[in-house]
């Protein structure tokens, strides 16, 4: 009788044990499958900047900007939204200050440059592969009722044969003026828009409808 009471209370402490290793089991397993989930999102998150790449590399709208206080960046940074353009920065390999930019002082750099045709800023960055882009949006400030001389440069520096380029620009208050006609000698086979001045502040909404009346995005 005794034997078999420690038979059947033996055969009962496996059963437990054999239960508690059973959970211990289920939750390793679970363990090992959680990363799946994790895995399975890193992989997505992997391929979203590859189609944001491809995106842009099949962009062929450029929008190329100089902007030395900020104002035609700005505009630049809209433009390329209403285009679903890239957007490249013209890096003055000298970068500009405040006092290069001082109006009132017939010795200051910027109006050194302004008053010679032929001076030429150095840029330091480049455009890739220009070939592969069909439109080409400028955008510049008005300094002395004309673009800047770097942009000069910027339009000597490339081919733009057979492109569409469109000017656009920021002032303290003057228009566009001959600023646009008179960088048509750097491009003289490409197909010009015309361009226009906008005020500190356009949207892109606003600036899609114009492009849209120029013949120029969706």
């Amino acid at each position: 009788m005794k034997k078999l009471l420690v038979i059947l209370m033996t055969g009962l402490m496996m059963l437990v044990l054999g239960g508690c290793g059973s959970d211990g089991g289920s939750s390793a397993s679970a363990e090992k499958v959680t990363p799946a989930p994790a895995s399975t999102s890193s992989s997505k998150s992997a391929s979203a900047p590859s189609s944001g790449k491809a995106a842009a590399k099949d962009s062929k709208t450029l929008v190329v900007y100089f902007s030395a206080t900020g104002n035609t960046k700005a505009l630049a940074g809209e433009a390329a939204k209403a285009l679903d353009a890239e957007l490249v920065e013209i890096q003055p390999e000298q970068p500009y200050t405040q006092q290069d930019l001082n109006y009132n002082d017939e010795t200051t750099r910027a109006t050194v440059e302004m008053k010679d045709e032929s001076a030429r800023p150095a840029i330091k960055n480049k455009v890739e592969d220009m070939a592969k882009y069909d439109t080409v949006v400028i955008a510049y400030p008005i300094w002395w009722g004309q673009a800047p001389r770097i942009i000069d440069t910027f339009m000597e520096s490339y081919d733009f044969a057979g492109k569409t380029i469109i000017p656009i620009c920021t002032s303290g208050g003057s228009d566009i003026g001959t600023s646009a006609d008179y960088l048509h000698k750097f491009a003289p086979k490409a197909n010009w828009k015309d361009g226009q001045r906008f005020d500190r502040g356009t949207t892109a909404s606003a600036l899609k409808d114009w492009f849209t009346s120029q013949g120029v995005g969706k």
